[in-house]
């Protein structure tokens, strides 16, 4: 399962490095992936594991605990980078952060 979530991200690898990904693991009995984010909403681990009884995923932040359930897999890169990255105003974020004078 976590090789399966894995090509879900790498579809998208673009907004999949604007996350900050790496260490990618798969969790214990295979019921998903676990990967670590530096992103400008949430810097932590992130969960996606599968719910094999409905045929969709679930997202939990592990360091706030929040979680959204029920997403279909061609949703999945979406609700991370909402839940990640996607900020009111991304390009003027991405540009402040990367392009301010110091």
């Amino acid at each position: 399962m976590a090789e399966y979530i894995l090509q879900i991200l790498r579809s998208q690898l673009m907004v999949v490095f604007s996350w900050g990904f790496h260490r990618p693991t798969a969790l214990p009995d295979d019921r998903g992936l676990s990967f670590l984010v530096d992103g400008f909403k949430y810097k932590g681990e992130v969960q996606v594991i599968y719910n094999e009884g409905v045929d969709l995923f679930e997202v939990v932040l592990t360091n706030t605990g929040k979680k959204v359930e029920d997403i279909y897999l061609d949703c999945l890169v979406n609700v991370i980078d909402g839940l990640v990255e996607r900020v009111d105003n991304y390009k003027r974020a991405v540009n402040d952060f990367y392009f301010v004078e110091k």
